[in-house]
């Protein structure tokens, strides 16, 4: 058995008026508690160190660069890596990051027990829009103040096992469990910040919204034989709710764990990696049971493109 004992840190809400360093001491209290269940893996959510500001339009966008990381570890989240190597214990959160060459991304990094960054993630898959939708109940403007990733979906050997990261969409899409199934991964961690409502389809409730997020997730762990452990911000910040529901799902796509509130929550679970091995040398037997030959459309074109009409 190679077990990794997990702690899916949800984090209620952060309002627009939250210091980086009053929410690094709720992260930090997170992490006290996780280890004192046995974590050695701490996960928390996307944009864990910020409000979710893409619900705001401004039209300058460099208004903005303020929610944003220059560096990382930093003065304000530097205690947070010094009690994670306190307590050896790995972690991983997303944080909005400005490259020093100008550059916006929705990152993830992965720190070994040590509190060295070992791997860096930046979100692939950016829903929402660029221009200020008057049409909208709420605004979702990631794609005006974040680029697409530019790192891909690469795994790493860490904490015993193959480890990969994604940030919140990129759930929704198979490509993003699939390019790393076909790397092995054992273990897909997951942050999001979900609003509880649908800015186009008011009449789809939150329970609605909660089913997706579960079968996306649980789809992406039974069909490539992996953990997932997708953890959300949760609550109402500044007037607008996010959904919890943050949840840990074994390599039969079955719930082993989910959060029952929308508040600062911690589950930890222990993850046999060992697990992973009966499906991806049965049914997901990739290299005995895959047809790429069939598979050309998935990389050579984006929109659906239906058959000519009679």
């Amino acid at each position: 058995m190679r077990i990794v004992n997990v702690a899916a840190a949800q984090m209620g809400p952060i309002q627009k008026a939250d210091s980086r360093e009053a929410v690094v001491k709720r992260m930090i209290a997170l992490m006290d508690e996780a280890k004192s269940k046995g974590a050695d893996l701490i996960v928390y959510p996307e944009l864990a160190l910020t409000t979710f500001f893409p619900r705001w339009y401004v039209e300058d966008r460099s208004e903005f660069d303020n929610w944003f990381e220059r560096e990382m570890p930093n003065a304000a989240t530097k205690p947070l890596f010094e009690r994670a190597a306190q307590h050896g214990m790995a972690m991983n959160f997303g944080y909005a990051e400005l490259t020093p060459d100008g550059h916006h991304f929705n990152t993830a990094i992965l720190t070994d027990k040590s509190g060295k960054i070992v791997g860096k993630y930046r979100k692939v898959h950016l829903p929402g829009h660029v221009d200020y939708d008057t049409k909208r109940s709420h605004q979702h403007l990631e794609k005006r103040y974040f680029e697409p990733g530019d790192l891909g979906f690469k795994v790493w050997r860490e904490l015993g096992g193959i480890i990969g990261m994604a940030i919140c969409n990129d759930r929704r899409w198979p490509e993003t469990y699939r390019v790393m199934g076909l790397q092995g991964v054992e273990m897909v961690l997951i942050g999001y910040n979900t609003p509880s409502v649908n800015a186009e389809k008011s009449e789809e409730g939150v329970e609605k919204r909660l089913f997706h997020n579960r079968l996306s997730v649980q789809a992406g762990a039974y069909q490539n034989a992996t953990w997932v452990v997708a953890v959300g911000k949760a609550g109402n910040e500044d007037g607008h709710p996010l959904f919890g529901g943050s949840l840990i799902v074994d390599p039969d796509g079955e719930i082993v764990a989910e959060a029952k509130t929308e508040d600062d929550e911690v589950l930890v679970h222990a993850c046999d990696l060992d697990a992973t091995t009966f499906g991806k040398t049965t049914i997901f037997d990739f290299a005995r049971h895959r047809r790429i030959e069939h598979y050309g459309l998935i990389t050579s074109q984006t929109g659906a493109v239906p058959p000519p009409e009679k």
